[in-house]
């Protein structure tokens, strides 16, 4: 057995090396980056490389950070635009630590880090908006303008309303807030990835007016489209009926021209049939007027001289 005078010295042994080990060796994580310090002060480069460190223990702190990509979510302003018009803004954006030793000497948390960041970006999208035109926040492109510039026009002079035409657009404005804010935040060892305007909503004074103006800007446009149609389906159905007429046309001359060839090839049968027994064909023609002429309940009072009593009587039908 261990001697109560081994077992305490090395229990004691145990108790020492066990905070010494813990406080001597730390883990960094993937998707995070390390400032050490000591004594408050940064020592050496960031770690960025995941794995097992070594740290003086009791002495050196570790400053996790994060490493990826991170959201920050503004809250909607109400800001006015060049045209005297109040709307609200509400942005968002994404953005990653690239320089961990300058972002912890300049803002030391996150947490401090999203609170700047709402003061940096809040002030560049109110600073670029408010020196725009309301259509030009709104809009992106003059799509509707390309399309119906004609009937815009025209409609002008009636509505007293200038046309509006989009010079910049929303999108070349939330470029410009990333590029404005971009310039400022590198002296945060924070590099800012994206920006994004999520929603712009008017202000009750001022929607009314807007959906007016796009509801009739819009009735204008169909009511173009309309008459535009209705031009088209009158054109396309003259052009159905002038094609009917000549269709029907060429139908009944070709009609007409088979008809006259039939006709003229019957008299020619006739002719030929009267030329080969004239007598014959007299018969023939003298019966088929009987036919045409008479039926069961017919009377005939004929002269003795006529060709049907000449033919009655010859066949023996006629009785004296």
């Amino acid at each position: 057995m261990i001697s109560t005078k081994v077992l305490i010295p090395l229990i004691v042994i145990v108790v020492l090396a066990v905070p010494l080990a813990l406080g001597t060796f730390y883990t960094v994580y993937e998707g995070e980056q390390v400032v050490i310090t000591e004594f408050g002060r940064p020592v050496g480069q960031p770690i960025v490389t995941a794995g097992l460190k070594l740290k003086t223990p009791f002495i050196q702190q570790v400053h996790r950070f994060e490493k990826r990509v991170l959201e920050w979510d503004g809250l909607p302003n109400q800001i006015p635009t060049k045209d005297k018009k109040f709307i609200w803004l509400d942005t968002t954006a994404r953005w990653r630590i690239k320089d961990a030793l300058k972002f912890y000497q300049a803002l030391g948390t996150e947490q401090f880090a999203q609170s700047r960041l709402d003061d940096i970006i809040d002030s560049a999208a109110r600073d670029l908006v408010t020196a725009q035109l309301l259509i030009e926040v709104v809009r992106d492109s003059n799509r509707i303008l390309d399309l119906d510039m004609e009937i815009l026009e025209e409609d002008v002079g009636q509505t007293g309303e200038p046309l509006e035409e989009i010079q910049i657009g929303r999108e070349r404005i939330t470029q410009m807030i990333l590029e404005k804010v971009q310039e400022t935040v590198p002296q945060f060892g924070i590099e800012l990835v994206d920006v994004r305007v999520k929603r712009i909503n008017y202000v009750d004074e001022v929607r009314k007016k807007v959906f007016d103006r796009m509801v009739s800007e819009r009735q204008r446009i169909s009511e173009k489209y309309k008459s535009e149609g209705a031009g088209e389906a009158a054109d396309i159905m003259g052009q159905k009926q002038k094609e009917l007429e000549r269709i029907q046309s060429e139908a009944y001359k070709e009609a007409e021209q088979l008809k006259g060839d039939a006709d003229a090839q019957a008299i020619q049968i006739y002719a030929d049939a009267h030329g080969q027994d004239p007598e014959f064909f007299a018969f023939i023609q003298t019966l088929e007027t009987y036919r045409q002429t008479t039926s069961a309940s017919t009377k005939l009072i004929l002269t003795t001289d006529s060709d049907i009593y000449r033919y009655l009587k010859s066949s023996g039908t006629v009785r004296r």
